[in-house]
């Protein structure tokens, strides 16, 4: 696998480029895809645009890094067959398929995810939403609560996604049974 760093960039100065490159049987290792930043009148394709059309592809965005005052590198990818879907991501490639945009390298994305469960097990983001296992545990005991509470935005939202995303019930208690005992500890994830 190539790491981020290794990935090559690709500058794109129109939606239509990036939907050509997409189409040419693009290297699965991915690339860093040149983006421009809002307050910029310089020439390039938006986060947005760039999204909507790898959505399209079956592709999927990863990290952001600076580049210059102008421009930002956006890691895109092809979805790897576990990955999860976000709510935000449904709503968008809903919208695609309403446009008639989506491509049959996306949809095929989209019936994989509808087939092996992951679409109804689509993680929503920053919308405070837990687990109904792990609510039950963070409200049988204030201390815990306050112990998940004072966690950063990041560790609250890694517990949530990787309890939501089992698909045991066993395994979700389990899994919250040790993120309990870890706060209890004074631990946390990351």
């Amino acid at each position: 696998m190539v790491d981020r760093a290794n990935k090559p960039e690709l500058h794109v100065d129109t939606v239509a480029d990036w939907e050509a490159w997409l189409d040419s049987d693009p290297d699965p290792s991915g690339i860093r895809l040149r983006l421009r930043k809002a307050a910029t009148s310089r020439p390039g394709i938006t986060y947005a645009e760039a999204l909507d059309v790898a959505l399209c592809f079956g592709w999927i965005d990863g990290q952001k890094q600076s580049l210059d005052a102008d421009y930002f590198l956006q890691t895109f990818t092809p979805r790897r067959p576990r990955s999860m879907w976000s709510k935000v991501n449904i709503g968008h490639v809903t919208r695609l398929i309403e446009e008639g945009r989506m491509r049959p390298q996306g949809q095929l994305e989209i019936d994989r995810a509808k087939a092996d469960g992951r679409w109804d097990r689509a993680y929503r983001q920053r919308d405070g939403d837990l687990p109904e296992e792990l609510q039950e545990a963070l409200n049988a005991d204030p201390k815990i609560a306050e112990a998940f509470a004072s966690q950063s935005a990041q560790n609250r939202f890694a517990m949530a996604f990787r309890v939501a995303n089992l698909k045991r019930p066993a395994s979700r208690a389990s899994r919250v049974a040790e993120y309990v005992e870890m706060l209890k500890r004074g631990e946390s994830l990351h």
